[in-house]
C-alpha cells in the first residue's frame, strides 16, 4: 500500500503529517509543543485582557475544543465565553480544524458550511493539515499578521506546534470529553501530555512573542 493509499485507509483518525513533524520537534524543536498558556476551557480566557494586549482575532480549533468531537454544536457550558469572546473582537473570530474546511476531507466546503450554519463562526478553508502549512489564509482572512493573532486548540502536537511555528499566541485546552473519540487519538494525546509535562518541569518556555512577555 502506497502512502497515498495508506493515508486516505486511516482518514482523519490518525494525522500521519503530524506525527512526523513531532518525531523532529522531540529531537530538535521542543519549544514549539509549549503553550503560552494552558487552560482548562475557554471560560478560562480573558478576551478583553488579550484585545488590550493588542489582538485582533481568534482561531479557534474546532472537535474537542469547542464542540464535540465530529459535532455541529457549540458544547453548551462554553456558549457565554464564546458570546463573551464575539462581543471583543466581533467578526475576527474563525475555525481552523482539520475535520471542516480541510480541502482533503471536505473539497466542497459542505462540511464546514454546515459548521458555520450551526455555531455562528466562519470556517477558514485551507489546503494543508496542521501542523504543516503556513498561516497565509489565516492572514488573509483576517486581514493582519499572524503575530497579532490567538490560536486556541486541545492538541500539542497540531494546534500548538502549528500556531507557535507560525507567529500566534497559542492556548492550549484540555479536550472537552473522550466520548466519540477515537481510542488512538486518545492514547497519541495522553503522551503528547506526558512529554508536555517533562518539558515543562525541565523549564522549556514557549517562542517569545512580542505581545505578551509574562503569559500569565
Amino acid at each position: 500500500m502506497g502512502f497515498g493509499e495508506l493515508k486516505a485507509a486511516l482518514g482523519q483518525r490518525v494525522n500521519l503529517e503530524g506525527i512526523a513533524h513531532a518525531v523532529g520537534i522531540i529531537f530538535k524543536e521542543r519549544n514549539l509543543a509549549i503553550p503560552h498558556a494552558l487552560v482548562q476551557d475557554i471560560r478560562y480566557v480573558d478576551w478583553i485582557e488579550l484585545k488590550n494586549k493588542g489582538f485582533e482575532g481568534v482561531i479557534f480549533d474546532k472537535d474537542n475544543t469547542i464542540t464535540a468531537p465530529y459535532s455541529l454544536t457549540l458544547w453548551p457550558i462554553l456558549e457565554p465565553s464564546m458570546a463573551a469572546c464575539k462581543s471583543v473582537f466581533g467578526s475576527n473570530i474563525g475555525i481552523f480544524s482539520n475535520s471542516a474546511g480541510l480541502l482533503e476531507y471536505d473539497p466542497d466546503g459542505v462540511k464546514a458550511k454546515a459548521v458555520e450554519d450551526a455555531i455562528g463562526i466562519n470556517v477558514i478553508r485551507h489546503c494543508e493539515k496542521k501542523p504543516v502549512g503556513t498561516a497565509d489564509e489565516i492572514e488573509r482572512h483576517f486581514r493582519c499578521e499572524s503575530s497579532r493573532l490567538i490560536m486556541v486548540g486541545d492538541r500539542i502536537f497540531t494546534d500548538v506546534v502549528y500556531g507557535n511555528r507560525n507567529g500566534f499566541f497559542t492556548i492550549l485546552t484540555d479536550p472537552l470529553t473522550s466520548a466519540e473519540e477515537p481510542l488512538i487519538v486518545r492514547q497519541v494525546r495522553l503522551v503528547e501530555m506526558r512529554i508536555l509535562k517533562q518539558w515543562l518541569r525541565q523549564g522549556l518556555t514557549p517562542p517569545h512573542h512580542k505581545l505578551v512577555s509574562d503569559p500569565e
